[in-house]
């Protein structure tokens, strides 16, 4: 199914139409009603005037009406306004107006196997009212399932993070890249019910109750480490440096275990978390 157009008239020009032909017809059935052919081509007129009437329909911004004749798809009316189109026909309403759904929060395993809670919002809109209406029982039920699958279907290709890679893509760190995979694979998935994917984003991601506290304790041990890593790398800056200058400077001369003495208690000064009190050797002074 597709959409096309269907014949249609100016709603007030049908209007006006009618009704001059039922008045014609009264008209006649008054004045003229004394054989049976003009009694019976009054009635004609009459019946053809009231029934172009049933054709009237009115289009609402952003809506489309779908138009059938006794069970037979003709056509598709977008423009807003009241028309006058086949009568005798059944008419429903589609809405083009741009939705948002929310999905529930669903309970997945990312490609770790970590069990995991997720949830997106999708921004869709009606592109093919006559996909909407015939392709697909209740279309907006369709979309709602199919989200959800797509939601799924993601969450699973990709870890909720990466601690050791951080060349790797998750779903924390690449928030935007993820938004657009979802968006494409929900865009294949509900093209069949003629609808366009606007946008896709994760709103909530979070582990899952019975393994948050473990990912919070080894996040928190990252972190950690993270910043032990920084603390040394400027204290074996700062040690080498000390020892550069007294070289230069002649302060004080240094043999290998001296230094390395030396080393020891300026990064056990430097580095060590608690208030400490090292013995500093600096050899022989000149």
């Amino acid at each position: 199914m597709k959409e096309k157009p269907v014949f249609k008239l100016n709603g007030y020009l049908g209007i006006f139409v009618a009704v001059i032909l039922i008045g014609v017809a009264a008209w006649i059935l008054v004045f003229m009603g004394y054989n049976t052919l003009i009694m019976l081509a009054a009635i004609v007129l009459a019946l053809v005037g009231i029934v172009a009437l049933t054709g009237l329909t009115i289009v609402q911004p952003n809506e489309a009406k779908v138009v059938m004749f006794f069970g037979t798809y003709v056509g598709v009316i977008r423009e807003q306004g009241l028309w006058l189109t086949i009568p005798l026909t059944m008419r429903s309403t589609v809405s083009l107006r741009v939705v948002n759904f929310n999905s529930d929060k669903l309970k997945v395993n990312d490609l770790d196997g970590n069990p995991i809670e997720i949830a997106a919002v999708v921004v869709y809109k009606v592109e093919d009212s006559a996909k909407a209406t015939f392709d697909v029982e209740g279309y907006k039920n369709f979309v709602q399932i199919q989200s959800e699958t797509g939601i799924r279907h993601i969450a699973s290709q990709y870890a909720y993070d990466h601690f050791d890679k951080d060349t790797d893509m998750s779903l924390r760190k690449n928030s935007d890249e993820i938004a657009a995979f979802l968006a494409k694979d929900l865009q294949t998935r509900l093209s069949v019910a003629g609808v366009e994917v606007i946008e896709a984003r994760i709103m909530h991601l979070a582990y899952s109750s019975e393994i948050a506290s473990a990912m919070l304790q080894r996040q928190q041990a990252q972190a950690v480490l993270s910043a032990r890593k920084v603390i040394v790398d400027g204290a074996v800056g700062m040690v080498k440096s000390a020892i550069e200058r007294l070289a230069e400077e002649n302060v004080v001369e240094l043999d290998d275990d001296k230094k390395a003495q030396m080393v020891n208690n300026l990064m056990v000064a430097i580095v060590s978390d608690q208030g400490a009190q090292p013995v500093i050797n600096s050899g022989t002074i000149h």
